[in-house]
């Protein structure tokens, strides 16, 4: 006995490890809901339906966290990491940064300086420092967080144009400037966004009022006329994933990516929030978004197959987050309470009190700011100085806020840890998503349905720690993946640990993830 189980255990060293995929692919489609593929399942016969039929579907996906926004979710992706420990908690701090400007075009500087920890592209180029890496998106905060803080190959959309910053390189490589001289978005003038299908395909009405501001609303959709115009206003219609696509698969070519060792391709897809924004999760318009972006991935996937080979590819696809209905459409149609909710009142007059008690002469302060849900304390240290009771002056906002219509709950970040995060999944994200530095102390969570207000912008929202706004599609597909529906809850920070199974290597600091091997596998 004792022998048998010596040279099982001999067998086992002797046996190599299996060899990785040659290239991993990760596709994160922004504002994806995964009920788009319950809801049209049967007219999805691309790319998302061979992923969906052909992949591991974790139908129980979540981006776990309270502040479902595109840079805290594409944080997540490869990290393995809450927001609470990557440190990038909202869009409007998480990439911008003035000390790395872009080239070749003007707009905002942006790196990842402010992300914290690593990613799986760390951990695989500690296994092996010959992989490669491309990440590609629309947004800056798409293309630079799934990557952390890498100095890979990584690119985003700006003015017309693909581009980096001066935090990745100091000039643009030829087949990026190559592929900026066709100038496609600026050709896309006039073109025009009309059904794949006919009409007879789409049950959604197309005439409804809260959409795109009340204007625009019915099919087909024009470009501007004008080319520059044109190409920015690509960016709001299917053709800008198309595009994203293109720019990728050039970029895979030209860096010869999936031919040598194992490489990473990172893709974020940006029409769906765009489409989703402005028309809402429940209109003919996100409905043929979802259908064209099925047909393009379906052309993207083959690409790759047809150079790499099917049995040397491993595709992940998920989302950054969810969205919220319109409040104005859940009213009409459900008679439910739904608001859009503004604290901007009450915050101004809090600072204006502050403010007189600092005394005359001090300059105005925002001492307390207000985003997506947090309060942020600025300058207490002033405040104590001056005799102010920081604790008794959020006591008493609090007490305002929570009686404000659409609100349900107001949460001191201290409270958190006391909380049960099995029952309750708002305490839970809550903790998921605040560093103990990020100098937030109050969290505001809406009821179902309600949305942050945007002065003068009436869309569709998301930013909550509501199963609308955080439940997205987690798909595995390709070699080592066993297909099925897998029902059991998984958030995708359990992404990169499983990924990193699949490749055999392994992470290099704590991750908050867990590997899902149940998924993993000869293909069945």
């Amino acid at each position: 006995m004792i022998l048998a189980v010596y040279l099982a255990l001999v067998a086992s060293v002797l046996v190599p490890a299996p060899p990785r995929p040659k290239l991993v692919v990760v596709i994160t489609v922004d504002q994806l809901r995964p009920d788009y593929f319950t809801r049209w399942k049967g007219q999805l016969t691309g790319g998302l339906g061979q992923l969906m039929n052909e992949g591991a579907f974790f139908t129980d996906g979540y981006q776990d966290h309270a502040v479902t926004e595109t840079a805290p979710g594409h944080a997540t992706i490869l990290s393995g990491m809450w927001p609470a420990h990557t440190g990038i908690i909202r869009n409007s701090e998480g990439v911008q940064d003035s000390l790395a400007p872009l080239l070749g075009t003007a707009g905002p500087g942006a790196s990842p300086r402010r992300f914290r920890g690593t990613t799986l592209v760390d951990w695989l180029k500690a296994a092996d420092p010959t992989s490669r890496v491309l990440s590609v998106s629309k947004k800056d905060r798409g293309a630079i967080l799934p990557v952390g803080r890498a100095k890979e190959q990584v690119y985003w959309y700006q003015s017309g144009l693909f581009t980096t910053s001066r935090y990745y390189a100091d000039t643009l490589p030829t087949w990026v400037q190559t592929f900026n001289a066709r100038r496609l978005p600026f050709k896309a003038a006039k073109t025009v966004w009309s059904l794949l299908l006919p009409d007879s395909a789409y049950k959604e009405l197309d005439n409804e009022v809260w959409e795109n501001g009340g204007t625009g609303v019915v099919f087909p959709h024009a470009l501007p006329a004008d080319s520059i115009s044109a190409a920015a206003a690509i960016a709001g219609v299917p053709a800008m994933d198309s595009l994203t696509l293109l720019f990728a698969l050039e970029g895979f070519e030209a860096l010869k990516l999936g031919r040598k060792g194992t490489d990473i391709l990172a893709v974020s897809l940006s029409t769906t929030d765009a489409v989703g924004h402005a028309f809402g999760p429940d209109s003919r318009e996100i409905h043929d978004q979802v259908l064209r972006l099925d047909h393009y991935l379906a052309w993207f996937l083959k690409r790759l197959t047809d150079r790499v080979g099917r049995d040397n590819i491993v595709v992940v696809l998920t989302a950054d987050h969810g969205v919220t209905s319109f409040p104005e459409r859940t009213r009409a149609k459900t008679g439910g309470a739904a608001y859009r909710v503004s604290l901007d009142t009450l915050v101004t007059a809090v600072n204006r009190d502050l403010d007189r008690i600092a005394g005359a002469g001090a300059p105005p302060r925002a001492w307390l700011e207000f985003e997506t849900g947090m309060l942020f304390l600025r300058d207490n240290g002033r405040l104590a100085a001056i005799g102010v009771r920081t604790d008794s002056v959020l006591d008493v906002l609090a007490a305002r806020i929570v009686r404000v219509q659409g609100v349900a709950r107001v949460i001191r970040p201290a409270d958190l840890a006391r909380a049960d995060t099995a029952s309750d999944p708002v305490a839970r994200r809550w903790l998921h998503q605040l560093p103990p530095d990020a100098g937030v102390v109050l969290t505001m969570t809406l009821q179902a349905g309600s949305v942050w207000d945007i002065p003068n912008l009436p869309i569709a929202m998301h930013g909550q720690p509501s199963d609308d706004d955080s439940h997205v599609p987690i798909i595995l597909w390709g070699r080592g993946v066993r297909r099925g529906s897998y029902p059991g809850r998984m958030n995708t920070v359990d992404i990169a640990p499983t990924l990193s199974v699949l490749l055999g290597v392994s992470p290099l600091a704590l991750v908050d993830g867990h590997a899902r091997t149940e998924a993993l596998g000869p293909r069945n």
